[in-house]
């Protein structure tokens, strides 16, 4: 009795030390929540509802549908992998794309910048796009002109919205009618009904995002985005089907990564197969 005691008392300890160890790594890194099975793994949002796992990318070329870079990230987003994707690609390839092409996951127009800034043409639609919505609402922020030797916008009723402030951190400048201004407005509840007066909000990159916006919908880049959708999704289709690979098998971030090389690799070799058959690609290998 005395033994189960202390053994008793042994297991308590051991778990009470454990959920130290657990509170101190989430303070020290500042996160909600961790998961001590692999704690590099991030909690994924999807069709079927949350899980722990890691978000797989990669970049393929238009031609013939290679996977020229594949990766993954312990990001639940594609927000920030733009230019880090792109960037890899081109060290693999040894030579600048001249097209990238993304969806509208990876529309921050940060990321986007470090792209278009090196020559290459930048082809993804921004969140409104993508949405394919008509905005009737004729108070929208399109509805308002941008006048930039005076630096404000111009409201549909003509009254001036001037600079108020910037958020350095949001990378965003905001313009503010004032309260007199807009409470004498005779659309004042329609517009706006914040006591302050209406706000409109403008990137610091506001010129390169309205520049990509009308880049994407330019007739050649429709068709470019329309073979986006086959190009990229087909390794993914072919690794989850085809190899029956449904979730990792290893843990953390190097062995995952390690693994989604690999099932590239693989997949690489299928397409290949399928574009010069067997002879042609044992050839490519053996000379």
């Amino acid at each position: 009795m005395m033994v189960h005691m202390k053994k008793e008392l042994s297991d308590n300890e051991t778990l009470k030390a454990k959920v130290l160890d657990i509170l101190n790594k989430l303070n020290a890194e500042g996160k909600k929540s961790l998961n001590t099975t692999d704690a590099d793994c991030t909690k994924m949002h999807g069709r079927g509802g949350s899980h722990a796992g890691y978000n797989v990318q990669s970049v393929v070329d238009e031609k013939h549908g290679l996977i020229v870079n594949s990766d993954v990230v312990n990001e639940n987003n594609d927000i920030h992998q733009f230019a880090n994707q792109i960037e890899q690609a081109h060290e693999t390839l040894d030579k600048k794309c001249q097209t990238a092409c993304a969806d509208a996951g990876y529309a921050d127009v940060n990321e986007l910048d470090k792209i278009d800034s090196q020559g290459v043409k930048v082809i993804v639609p921004s969140a409104k796009q993508a949405e394919k919505v008509e905005r009737s609402d004729p108070f929208d922020k399109a509805h308002f002109k941008y006048d930039k030797a005076d630096d404000c916008y111009i409201c549909p009723e003509g009254k001036v919205l001037g600079y108020s402030h910037t958020e350095t951190q949001k990378r965003k400048r905001t313009y503010r009618a004032g309260v007199s201004v807009c409470r004498k407005c005779k659309f004042f509840k329609y517009c706006t009904t914040n006591p302050r007066g209406r706000t409109i909000t403008r990137l610091l990159h506001e010129e390169l995002k309205e520049k990509l916006e009308d880049q994407y919908e330019e007739p050649e880049s429709q068709k470019t985005y329309a073979l986006r959708k086959q190009k990229v999704e087909l390794p993914f289709g072919h690794i989850k089907h085809n190899l029956k690979v449904s979730s990792f098998l290893l843990r953390g971030i190097d062995g995952v990564k390690a693994e989604a090389s690999l099932l590239a690799n693989c997949f690489n070799i299928a397409r290949m197969i399928s574009i010069i058959g067997v002879t042609g690609v044992i050839a490519k290998l053996t000379s």
